[in-house]
């Protein structure tokens, strides 16, 4: 039997809307997989529709967040809305001078107005905020770390790693469950060490609780070394003063980088997609001769973002600056209340019209990114009974959901108002 044309098999995939050179890649799979299994042209018609719809499938593409995590890691974290034309930018131009000038001094300038800092600059992201800071201030000497923040994000990147790549040496003080400020003392009094500064992380993914002890950064900041704080979430200022209520109650005991300023911190670290709820980036703020010292090593051009990032970040932090958190998509979705979830809920359920009951239920929330751990929020949003999650994902858009105890839940928290529409579409179609 002659197998089909490549072309012809190709072009009938058209409606997929993939490229025709991705189509002719999926035709031509399906034919050879013909070939040796032997099957009909109309299997292979099939295939070849089931190869494009899994190349359209591990595209980048927007997904419906109903999962109740607001910084989902594997959903790419903090949304964010960016509109950005095919222009120039004055990227490394000083439109005062005309001479060539940084690309520092744009939304750097912002955060660290926001921070309390005297000066600011941004990297790609937060581990490599971190080893950017270590390598320009502790390459060949010593930094000082307590042993229960020698914590591993994820992905497997453990904080001695990092450390180990900037060329700092790891000096280990305390124990897991207790370090005092004599210990960094001891460290700082052997010569041995060379130590340079000292380093707080915070645990930010999980917690020691019972007999602990942790030195606080305004103790940290009477050592005789610069302390780097690793805030790592990205909470601004503790204060919140972008929201007109003040901050939740879930953010409660959350380092924020204004206040690590104030207590005596050198520097700060965080990231830029979480708390900030920006783009992926991390943020170093603080000294301006510390921060000049970074900004001059040969791994910040390494580690310098573009400008498509660079104005992403910008553009969050002059929402924080004109008080403005409906702006930033993270705040606009964490403050909504339980209340109004629940009106959109009912409405969902009433319009879907589903043969599976859909049942408006409280949920809980939770910030995710390895931010706050155990920390809920409470929400509202819907539960099916049955694993429905396969093919939800496999709607146009995808929505993500999470199922427990045999039901699909889907938390409206993270789900856009705009989105409600699609959803129930999604629903309907599972009919």
């Amino acid at each position: 039997m002659r197998p089909p044309s490549v072309d012809a098999l190709a072009r009938s995939l058209v409606d997929t809307g993939l490229p025709h050179p991705l189509l002719v890649a999926a035709a031509r799979k399906a034919i050879a997989e013909a070939a040796s299994d032997h099957v009909s042209d109309h299997h292979i018609v099939d295939r070849a529709r089931q190869h494009a719809f899994v190349s359209k499938r591990a595209m980048l593409q927007p997904v419906i967040n109903a999962t109740g995590v607001l910084l989902h890691t594997n959903l790419g974290r903090a949304p964010l809305a960016t509109t950005t034309e095919a222009v120039y930018t004055n990227l490394e131009l000083d439109l005062v001078s005309g001479e060539r000038g940084s690309r520092h001094a744009h939304a750097a300038s912002l955060l660290a107005q926001l921070c309390g800092a005297e000066d600011a600059i941004v990297v790609n992201n937060c581990a490599g905020a971190v080893m950017l800071v270590l390598a320009a201030l502790a390459n060949g000497r010593g930094a000082a770390v307590s042993r229960g923040e020698l914590v591993e994000i994820g992905g497997g990147f453990r904080v001695p790693e990092v450390m180990m790549q900037s060329g700092a040496h790891l000096v280990e003080v305390g124990t897991t469950n207790r370090t005092r400020l004599g210990d960094f003392t001891t460290a700082l009094n052997n010569p041995t060490h060379n130590i340079a500064l000292a380093l707080k992380v915070h645990q930010s993914n999980y917690r020691i609780v019972g007999f602990t002890q942790q030195v606080s950064v305004a103790e940290m900041a009477s050592l005789e070394v610069p302390v780097v704080a690793d805030i790592g979430s990205g909470l601004i200022d503790a204060a919140c003063p972008w929201l007109e209520n003040g901050p939740p109650i879930w953010l409660e005991g959350e380092p924020a980088a204004r206040q690590c300023l104030d207590a005596g911190a050198a520097l700060v670290t965080f990231s830029g997609d979480k708390l900030f709820g920006g783009p992926q980036a991390g943020i170093i703020a603080g000294q301006a001769h510390l921060v000049r010292q970074c900004a001059q090593h040969p791994l910040a051009r390494a580690l310098r973002p573009g400008g498509l990032v660079l104005g992403a970040v910008q553009q969050v932090a002059l929402a924080y600056l004109n008080r403005n958190p409906q702006a930033i998509e993270f705040w606009r979705m964490a403050c909504i209340s339980p209340a109004h979830l629940q009106e959109r809920a009912e409405a969902i359920a009433n319009r879907a019209n589903h043969t599976t009951a859909i049942r408006p239920t409280p949920t809980t929330a939770i910030t995710g990114g390895g931010t706050l751990p155990g920390v809920e929020i409470p929400s509202f949003g819907l539960v099916l009974d049955g694993n429905h999650a396969a093919a939800l994902r496999a709607h146009s858009p995808p929505v993500v959901a999470h199922v427990r105890d045999d039901c699909t839940w889907l938390d409206l928290r993270t789900v856009a108002p705009s989105q409600d529409e699609p959803l129930t579409q999604a629903l309907r179609a599972m009919a």
